[in-house]
């Protein structure tokens, strides 16, 4: 600004050398030149101070999955989810918008949802543990498939018909949800088709996708609990409540290098004809591992369950000492009454089988579906209790139990 002074004021001893009448266009040429300047010069300064603004955000720490961030500004947050489905080169931005907040004009977001949220409907089991830790589990207006829901917390809520039954995840009553009208639904996906988000979306009511179930890192999908805690302004509280469950991970898993053996497991169950069992690069997989456990597939990658005849895993894992049971057996004789064969198997000889469907909510829920990602440390210590009894033998386990005689 200063040099444009010095300018209009050369051009004003050179105006008193002239007419009248040609003064009275240069003058006129340069005062609009002038104000175009000026414009211009506000418009720079604005733009600036958008940039500024947008890029002055305070990250939230993210230490371990990878498939979300959030960034903190005055009034509001921005939340970008990665990847929400397996194959998704997607990239989702969600605009987390105090009231009153001033937001820059340039700013473009997929959703936009005015927080701190009052009402939420979630989508999945494991979002129930995230609402509970950071004690706003009395938000959620209505969920899909209720009877999967094992928290005694929440299901105190549900008896008492605060929480709305939604149908099915695939099926979703639409018309419930809209009359409910929750600031947010939290969804998760698949794949890209989904054409009941669609249908909600068009209604007004923003859906975001969590993508926890994505990570494959234990500690990577319980760090989601920060992106639920973004939409109700307590990203601070999660952190704190993630940071402990990551010290008790990491101690866990401390705690299981120091022991002696490490024994041959198997895990998965039989369905129809075939054996399910995790990928050694799977979530489920990583513990085993850090369990300090041998884990005969562990060498195999891909995505989803392995699949092998039931003849492929005697041969290879007929004298495991672990069975790590995901099936819905409850007791030996059950699971010999499916089937003789499995008294080939020495954990089954000698009765070190573990299974998770032994801990049920009251309407039959499975706990470790619901909690278990939530909690890894929960999990991690389960296993090391039972590979390693002797390095935590005072410990109760929560979602890992031996079959019933």
């Amino acid at each position: 600004m200063p040099k444009i002074n010095i300018y209009v004021c050369e051009a004003l001893k050179f105006l008193n050398n002239l007419t009248f009448e040609v003064k009275s266009v240069i003058l006129k040429y340069l005062i609009s030149l002038f104000s175009l300047l000026l414009l211009f010069s506000c418009k720079s300064e604005e733009k600036n101070a958008s940039t500024i603004r947008i890029s002055e955000g305070n990250p939230v720490e993210i230490k371990y999955a990878k498939g979300f961030s959030i960034e903190e500004f005055n009034g509001y947050s921005i939340v970008k989810v990665n990847n929400p489905w397996p194959g998704s080169d997607l990239d989702l931005t969600y605009l987390l918008v105090e009231e009153n907040a001033k937001i820059p004009e340039d700013l473009r977001y997929d959703q936009k949802v005015q927080i701190p949220v009052e009402e939420v409907v979630v989508t999945s089991t494991t979002h129930i543990p995230a609402l509970e830790a950071l004690k706003v589990e009395s938000k959620l207006t209505g969920f899909p498939g209720l009877d999967y829901i094992s928290s005694e917390k929440t299901r105190e809520l549900i008896n008492s018909g605060k929480i709305k039954e939604l149908g099915k995840n695939e099926n979703i009553n639409t018309e419930v949800l809209i009359d409910l009208q929750p600031d947010v639904v939290i969804g998760f996906a698949i794949d890209g088709n989904n054409k009941t988000f669609e249908n909600i979306q068009k209604t007004g009511i923003p859906v975001v996708f969590n993508a926890d179930w994505v990570e494959e890192n234990p500690l990577g999908k319980a760090e989601w609990i920060k992106f639920m805690a973004a939409f109700f302004g307590k990203t601070a509280q999660a952190s704190t409540i993630f940071d402990q469950i990551e010290n008790d991970y990491l101690e866990a898993k401390e705690l299981a290098e120091t022991a002696e053996n490490q024994p041959d497991i198997i895990s998965g169950s039989m369905y129809k004809d075939q054996w399910y069992m995790p990928y050694g690069n799977s979530w489920q997989a990583r513990f085993f591992e850090e369990a300090n456990a041998n884990y005969l597939y562990k060498e195999t990658e891909g995505s989803g369950s392995l699949s092998l005849s039931f003849e492929n895993v005697l041969e290879k894992a007929q004298n495991a000492d672990f069975w790590i049971s995901s099936g819905e057996v409850n007791s030996y004789s059950q699971l010999l009454n499916e089937s003789r064969h499995y008294s080939q198997f020495k954990a089954v000889r000698e009765k070190k089988v573990f299974s998770v469907s032994l801990e049920k909510g009251e309407t039959g829920g499975v706990l470790y579906f619901e909690l278990g990602p939530q909690r890894p440390d929960l999990i991690l210590k389960d296993l090391i209790s039972i590979f390693h009894p002797d390095l935590l033998p005072d410990y109760e386990q929560v979602f890992f139990k031996a079959l019933k005689d």
